[in-house]
């Protein structure tokens, strides 16, 4: 049986992926982008349900998707798309962010939306840095001031850099 102090936690948590999968949709529908080429659903599910795990923090978030699009961007550029492009971009994307310890595993789906849409390299910065920096910003408001109570053990980040 899960402790009460656990359950406001996890509520906590899932209200703070709600309201950021909101800003996300509503980011999306105003600026004309395709919810699906904005690759932070399953990083708000990590960032807000599992905030102390080591992919969830800064570093990770920010670098892993950051180096994951800038691998696919490369391979697209490159070899256009493709589906052994997507694949080899994919794995290639895994190899960088152990290498710059950024991992992030839902970063992996970047340079597959990168490859697969031919993104141009302003992808890099509009939406993929800006919105983990949000991400970011969002989590550490909404972990250390909105859901302080309930989140008193889950202090985001455990490490910055």
């Amino acid at each position: 049986m899960i402790e009460r102090s656990k359950w406001l936690a996890v509520l906590a948590g899932a209200a703070g992926g709600a309201a950021a999968i909101l800003a996300m949709e509503t980011f999306s529908a105003r600026a004309q982008y395709p919810l699906v080429a904005i690759p932070f659903a399953t990083s708000i599910v990590l960032v807000m349900g599992s905030p102390t795990a080591l992919p969830a923090q800064p570093r990770a978030l920010i670098g892993g998707h950051l180096v994951s699009t800038a691998v696919g961007l490369v391979m697209v550029k490159l070899f256009g798309p493709g589906l052994w492009v997507t694949a080899l971009a994919v794995g290639m994307a895994m190899i960088a962010m152990h290498a710059t310890d950024t991992f992030h595993p839902p970063a992996g789906i970047d340079p597959l939306v990168v490859v697969v849409n031919s993104m141009p390299w302003s992808f890099l910065v509009v939406p993929v840095a800006a919105g983990a920096a949000l991400l970011a910003l969002f989590a550490f408001v909404w972990h250390n001031i909105v859901a302080r109570g309930p989140n008193k053990d889950d202090i985001w980040p455990t490490r910055w850099w």
